[in-house]
């Protein structure tokens, strides 16, 4: 290590210079350890931006594992924004605060990340963190109701279930919470007043993970809502503001303890006084600046009073709207941010070489070699590495290749090795790889930096030096959509749902009904003309909810026949779908095809892919290429988020497909997206033996025709186009394998055509929202489904705002993206609200140049724009919808949707999924309008929206539109079908049980037993208390669940979780639990129905045929004189059951002897 003497003891500013991009992680590492072992201090260092902090964190932690890493990022929006920060920044920051505030152990390195931004704004006093900040652990003594007080005064907010940062849920002495800075949530159990038991549990799948030893309980926001805080605040806003700004809703939600969206902005309102993160530090600190922070920090000013200004002027229009604090109140000025740089001594890095001097340090480490001039010559990048490598070697250097994954590096060295580098071992650790680099051998770690560098004794060089642009993907924990859209999924009160033997009625909610003596919980429907039927909770099995859109739907009459026809019509059409559909996939497997496997120049094109795969991407890769070598043709679904790589797995598969000699032809709804692809496609294949054409209504006419010529003689092998490629002229020389992008584009009649094209191609379909009936039929397994549900390499989730319409905002979002190079989609329902919105743009943001694009224009002119704006022309296009198929921009990262609320669901989650594709955080402004209210429906639409903002949700939405829009046939052109007559969840059901009846005549097997659902009857208390969970959608989304269980492992597994979240069974869930487990066996021993008395019990059978006579007469006979079977194949059982216990462990006991002889 070099000698920095000189550099520890500076007292002011010094440059470190030729200090290369990936020698940061070391270079801070070396020092935070250098200044923590010879004067226990710390290491500061700036970053110009979040991905950057990320990136030298990530790297940090892999050279110097034992320097503690502690990041503090800036607040996720922007300064003066109609939104604040994120429960995550916000909980990420306070974390980073309170850690700064324990005395370090010994003289243990650490080291401080943070952002430009972060560094520049102020925050709350060392003296308020530790205020703030309460230790919990068992034996603390402390009132239930008041910590959920001080939660909610502290940012977090009250759920029935925790599932991210800043959430907490009270159930009876049980209180889980997911506190800032932890990786799990915490549970309290209070006996009384004191905290019993302190328990970790993963929220994912709200399952205990050990007792903690003690919890430190942060605020989850810097903005606090305390009592104190509240005065301050009301005091300081009206002197401000004058007292005409008590009626403003910022004023009004802050007096009534409310969290109002944005009131971050307001912080220095709420608190007696900010100071800056350097107040936390103390004096032992080294702060380190890199060269990008210079701009970011200028930019920032700039951005801080352009805003400002933004807000003082529309003050001036709407008196009554946004008041903003001056900047200095929350933000350093630039005069303190010089004076900062000289007062703590902020010294640079940079890349650059500088002019020997006394303020100059040289790093002597410059960057490693980057292997571009070989890949624009499409010259062997492996074998100039190879060479590479030796030279650096044979400088006396060890050599080191850096990949981001353990597959990408394995991929790399069987690259490596089959061009001759038989020397290449792996390490784990950078000491690892250091004591093996030698002269003769070079060495491959998972090291995550984007460009390599070389010092006097080693050259480390990285993946994306060698194979151009790689990104890295992060592992980040993400909020499970599958959980929010369960919820989701849980009745409300006044839903319309669907009785098996009933028909559709209405829920009013759960009742307690008494049986016998003893209470018994039941779910109450009404039927037309009032009609009352109360279902027990053991049996909601045969309730279904009805689907999402059941407006003008009519209540079924409870006892009448309508329904029962109505069912019955649906049987045989249901009967006919499963038929067809059957036969369309029994024709597909008897059939063979081509088969394509994967040859030698596979992996070479594999590895041009500038990603690393995701777990999911690779599954779907190696789904589709078994498939192609199987012999029989191919019918995958490929469901994969917008912009998740479904396209790398088309391209996998036209590589291998083309290369097996077949020739491919790929299907795009668009034009605009088809010229996309076949640029890709080109530039994929550059160096192949693959001639790729392409056709289109774009496409010159010679062009045109010399391809089809091409297409007809086999001398094209991929062609790319839209539904031209399914004109009958079209005449392919040996097809082996279409692609359908954008599936939910088609049309059945085009989908047809496809199916036509020839009976024994290979069709692999992607889509990221498939309409309904395609994930219907991939769901009841007609067809093969791959789902990529994993983000990609460092693509963050896109910025949700649903917010009134505002034009300060949302000129802000259109002039942000102008000003860092990039293009924004303003899109509106309807044509005729284009004119208001160019008026907008004229008036507001006369900056911008912006296009007008719509489905009335001639389809000419429309790709005219379109292809004007993707040659980025023009910085705004302003259009309907037309931009919601696949169109791929990854300039374009801010999307404003006009009247968010007059959309749909899978429209308005495809329409967001337009940006944010490549590394840049991205935004969508959802508008609603502010004098109007929203439909109740809209407004869940947008919520759901807000909820989904992490990524991979793409698929769960398509299975809730399901719900909302219903299936449709799956063959036939009806696209929302007869689902209305039936309710949704049961016409997949009947669907279903339909296929597996026409699957097991088609082998020759017994059809499936009909399903029912037994009524058990006897006087116990069955229910889940009020008292135990008091929260009723809690307990009705339990009762589901308790339905769907299949076996006795499944009720054990349900009871300990139920213990580990709301504390030990009462004897009613322990019953019900019981009960359970009588309704399994009953099912299995075909029980219709099973009376339990004090004297005895009686058995009815389903249709009153017992499944097996026989053995049934030798158990009665068994029973000695205690079982009758009587004429109407009814069974009697003669016992003495006196106690409530008693009957239920009678019916148990008679429910599996019965199950036994039945099965």
């Amino acid at each position: 290590m070099m000698d920095f003497t000189r550099f520890l003891t500076a007292k002011t500013p010094m440059t470190l210079a030729h200090g290369a991009d990936g020698y940061a992680g070391l270079l801070a590492s070396d020092l935070a350890r250098l200044i923590a072992h010879q004067s226990s201090g710390r290491l500061l260092w700036i970053a110009s931006d979040d991905a950057a902090m990320q990136a030298l964190g990530d790297a940090c932690a892999y050279f110097a594992p034992e320097v503690e890493v502690i990041r503090f990022p800036a607040w996720d929006c922007l300064p003066y924004d109609r939104a604040g920060p994120s429960m995550r920044a916000s909980s990420a920051r306070m974390a980073a605060l309170a850690r700064l505030q324990v005395p370090r152990a010994g003289s243990k390195a650490q080291l401080i990340i943070t952002t430009a931004n972060a560094i520049t704004q102020r925050t709350l006093t060392p003296f308020r963190i530790r205020q703030l900040s309460a230790h919990i652990q068992a034996g603390t003594r402390m009132d239930r109701d008041a910590l959920a007080a001080l939660l909610t005064a502290q940012g977090y907010s009250r759920v029935d279930t925790v599932a991210d940062h800043g959430e907490f849920a009270v159930r009876g002495g049980l209180v889980d919470l997911f506190p800032a800075g932890e990786d799990l949530g915490y549970r309290l159990d209070f006996f009384g007043d004191e905290v019993e038991t302190l328990r970790r549990f993963d929220p994912q799948d709200q399952r205990s993970n050990g007792n903690a030893d003690a919890l430190l309980l942060l605020p989850a926001a810097e903005t606090l809502l305390d009592e104190a805080s509240i005065k301050r605040f009301r005091t300081g806003y009206r002197d401000l503001f004058g007292a005409n700004a008590t009626s403003d809703p910022l004023y009004q939600a802050v007096s009534e303890g409310r969290r109002q969206a944005g009131m971050d902005h307001w912080l220095p309102l709420f608190e007696e006084r900010l100071e800056t993160l350097f107040d936390h530090l103390g004096d032992d600190v080294l702060a380190i600046r890199d060269l990008g922070s210079i701009a970011a920090v200028s930019e920032r000013f700039e951005a801080i009073s352009d805003y400002h200004a933004n807000r003082i002027e529309a003050a001036k229009t709407s008196p009554s709207g946004y008041r903003p604090l001056a900047p200095e109140q929350l933000y350093l000025g630039e005069k303190e941010w010089e004076s900062a740089i000289t007062g703590y001594c902020i010294h640079l890095a940079t890349p650059f070489d500088e002019p020997a001097s006394a303020h100059v340090i040289d790093l002597g480490t410059h960057a490693a070699r980057d292997f571009t001039p070989e890949r624009i010559a499409e010259a062997n990048v492996y074998d100039a590495l190879i060479e590479h490598l030796a030279k650096e070697r044979s400088y006396g250097r060890g050599t080191i290749i850096a990949s981001y994954s353990a597959g990408s590096r394995d991929r790399l060295i069987g690259l490596m090795r089959d061009h001759g580098a038989l020397s290449i071992v792996e390490a784990d650790s950078w000491q690892e790889a250091l004591g093996l680099a030698d002269h003769e051998r070079a060495v491959a770690v998972v090291l995550p930096i984007e460009h390599g560098f070389v010092t006097e004794s080693v050259c480390v060089i990285s993946e994306q030096d060698i194979l151009g642009d790689r990104l890295i993907r992060r592992q980040r924990k993400r909020k499970s959509a599958d959980a929010f859209l369960a919820e989701m999924a849980t009745l409300s009160v006044g839903d319309h749902v669907v009785h098996r033997d009933h028909g559709i009625g209405r829920y009013e909610g759960l009742i307690s009904i008494p049986v016998g003596n003893s209470p018994h919980d039941c779910v109450w429907l009404t039927y037309a003309g009032g009609d009352k039927l109360f279902v027990p909770v053991e049996n909601l099995d045969v309730l279904s909810r009805y689907g999402g859109e059941s407006d003008g739907v009519t209540l079924d009459k409870l006892g009448g026949e309508a329904w029962q026809r109505r069912r019955a019509r649906m049987k045989d059409r249901i009967r006919e779908i499963a038929g067809e559909l059957l036969a369309t996939a029994a024709a597909r497997a008897l059939r063979c095809a081509d088969i394509a496997a994967a040859d030698a120049s596979y992996p070479e094109f594999a590895a041009r892919f500038p990603y690393s795969e995701t777990d999911d991407q690779d599954r779907a890769i190696d789904d589709v290429l078994s498939d192609l070598a199987s012999g029989k043709p191919m019918d995958r679904l490929v469901c994969g988020d917008v912009g998740f790589g479904k396209t790398e797995v088309a391209l996998r598969a036209a590589c291998v497909a083309a290369m097996a000699g077949m020739q491919v032809a790929i299907v795009c709804p668009t034009t605009l997206l088809a010229r996309q692809h076949y640029s890709n496609f080109v530039e994929r294949f550059k160096g192949f033996p693959v001639n790729v054409g392409r056709l289109s209504r774009l496409v010159p006419a010679a062009e045109a025709s010399e391809v089809r010529e091409g297409v007809a003689s086999g001398q094209i092998d991929i062609v790319i186009g839209t539904h031209a490629l399914l004109a009958k002229g079209i005449e392919f020389n040996r097809l082996g394998l279409v692609i359908v992008d954008e599936e939910q584009r088609f049309g059945v009649t085009h989908k047809e055509r496809l199916k036509s094209l020839k009976t024994d191609v290979h069709v692999l379909t992607l889509t990221a929202t498939p309409i309904p009936r395609t994930l219907q039929m991939a769901m009841s397994g007609l067809r093969d489904l791959s789902v990529i549900k994993t983000p990609p390499v460092d693509r963050l989730a896109v910025r949700t705002y649903v917010m009134p319409w505002d034009p300060v905002v949302l000129r802000e979002a259109l002039m942000r993206e102008h000003h860092r190079g990039g293009q924004s989609f303003f899109v509106t329902p309807r044509i005729a609200d284009l004119p208001d919105i160019e008026e907008f743009l004229c008036k507001s943001v006369p900056e911008i140049r912006y296009v007008v694009a719509h489905g009335q224009m001639a389809a000419g002119e429309v790709e005219e724009r379109m292809s004007a704006f993707y040659d980025r022309r023009y910085d705004v296009l302003v259009s309907t919808t037309i931009v919601e198929s696949g169109l791929d921009i990854p300039n374009a990262n801010t999307m404003i949707i006009h009247r968010g609320d007059r959309f749909g669901l899978a429209q308005l989650y495809q329409l967001r999924g337009r940006v944010g594709r490549s590394k840049t955080r991205a935004y969508a402004y959802m508008t609603t309008p502010s004098d109007r209210i929203m439909t109740e429906t809209a407004e869940k639409r947008l919520k759901i929206l807000l909820d989904l903002d992490t990524l991979g949700a793409g698929f769960q939405l398509a299975s809730h539109d399901l719900d909302i829009r219903g299936a449709g046939n799956l063959v036939g052109d009806e696209q929302s079908g007869h689902i209305r007559e039936v309710g949704f969840e049961l016409y997949q059901s009947m669907l279903e049980e339909a296929i597996l009846i026409a699957r097991a005549e088609g082998a020759g097997l017994a059809a499936p037993d009909e399903r029912f659902s037994p009524v058990i009857t006897l006087d116990a208390p069955i229910l889940l208390p009020d008292s135990y969970i008091p929260d009723l959608g809690v307990r009705m989304g339990l009762y589901r669940r308790l339905n769907d269980l299949a076996d006795r492992a499944e009720i054990d597994s349900f009871a300990a979780e139920m213990i580990d979240r709301f504390g030990p069974l009462p004897e009613a869930t322990q019953n019900l639990l019981l009960l359970m487990e009588i309704k399994l066996n009953a099912a299995i021993a075909r029980i219709a129905k099973l009376d339990i008395g004090p004297k005895g019990a009686l058995v009815a059978f389903h249709n009153d045929r017992p499944p097996n006579i026989d053995a049934l007469i030798a158990y009665a006979e068994r029973l000695q004189g205690t079982a009758k079977l009587r004429p109407d194949s009814k069974l009697a059982i003669t016992r003495v059951w006196p106690t409530a216990q008693a009957r239920l462990g009678g019916a148990l006991q008679l429910s599996k002897g019965l199950a036994k002889i039945a099965g």
